[in-house]
């Protein structure tokens, strides 16, 4: 399968910004065409993620270079979906220097004396570099949606999550926010790592199961899975609510990890692709400058060769 092939089925997981959005109509165990061998389905998204994580190594420079857009990438999951080896494997060609992971943990005292953006906003990365938010704002409208005692500890005068009105009130403020976001030159790349309940299970076993994995598991985890319909309807409406055409969702299948690596590497690539990134155009009298510099450079090494040979003469 050709690589144009990889970025148009890219479309089939778009969440479309108009009309109710179906979840289920997601296979979380999509992995291509099922009439090809899955070693050799698996063979080619390991190519793709190859050749991938050399062009965002390329991409990355221009980005840096041009010093107008920056790349934000949204990473959302349910646990155990594989979010920390999955930026592992795609940025592994990416300069560390220009690329952040941002994990967000529970809010902390100062951070709800603010509004629930603000702590975002203080990791966004600059412009020309990358950064990652491995869990996001979006928790405010699905953690904090599926347990919503979670409000009353923001303080927000007349805050109600029992009214869909408050709910759509987030939707909008972090639509304005990311359309502000992209206007000022942030390009936001926003994935949903779709993994199903039986794949889960089976990963959370093998946390338990393996003593080099025991580290990963957490009882908190456990506990959310018992949550799981509450938060599949409020990523659904969640997905349907805040894909826009200047940040639209990406369902990512993610029970195979090397469907999710390919496709996620390949939508980097073009979305960074998309915007027409050049290398900064030299001025005349920057062009000038490093001519005189060259010739200054070249005129030193001949000094030196002169020197060289005259001290050979000499002990000669």
């Amino acid at each position: 399968m050709p690589k144009a092939d990889v970025r148009k089925i890219l479309d089939q997981f778009r969440v479309s910004p108009e009309g109710k959005f179906d979840l289920s109509r997601h296979d979380p165990a999509w992995a291509g065409d099922q009439r090809i061998a899955k070693a050799e389905r698996k063979l080619f998204a390991e190519e793709v993620l190859g050749q991938d994580v050399k062009a965002l190594t390329d991409a990355q420079i221009r980005l840096w270079a041009s010093d107008s857009w920056s790349i934000l990438i949204i990473l959302q999951a349910m646990d155990a979906t594989g979010k920390d080896s999955l930026i592992k494997h795609v940025m592994s060609g990416v300069n560390p220097q220009g690329c952040k992971v941002t994990s967000f943990k529970h809010p902390s005292e100062k951070e709800l004396d603010h509004n629930f953006l603000w702590r975002y906003s203080l990791a966004l990365p600059e412009r020309g570099q990358i950064g990652i938010f491995n869990r996001s704002y979006y928790e405010e409208v699905l953690v904090v949606r599926v347990h919503p005692a979670l409000v009353k500890a923001q303080r927000i005068p007349d805050a109600d999550p029992s009214k869909k009105r408050f709910w759509r009130d987030r939707f909008d403020d972090i639509n304005a926010y990311e359309q502000h976001l992209d206007r000022n030159g942030m390009k936001i790349v926003k994935i949903f790592l779709n993994l199903s309940k039986e794949e889960q299970r089976k990963r959370f076993l093998k946390r338990l199961n393996e003593p080099e994995k025991h580290w990963k598991f957490s009882a908190a985890d456990l506990r959310e899975r018992e949550f799981w319909d509450d938060y599949r309807l409020a990523f659904q409406e969640m997905l349907s609510a805040t894909s826009t055409k200047h940040a639209p969702w990406y369902v990512i299948p993610a029970d195979h990890k090397w469907v999710s690596r390919a496709l996620v590497s390949t939508l980097l690539v073009e979305t960074i692709h998309s915007l027409d990134l050049e290398f900064p155009e030299v001025t005349p009298e920057n062009k000038a400058a490093m001519d005189g510099a060259r010739r200054a450079l070249e005129a030193e090494g001949d000094r030196e060769k002169e020197g060289l040979t005259t001290a050979e003469a000499e002990t000669t």
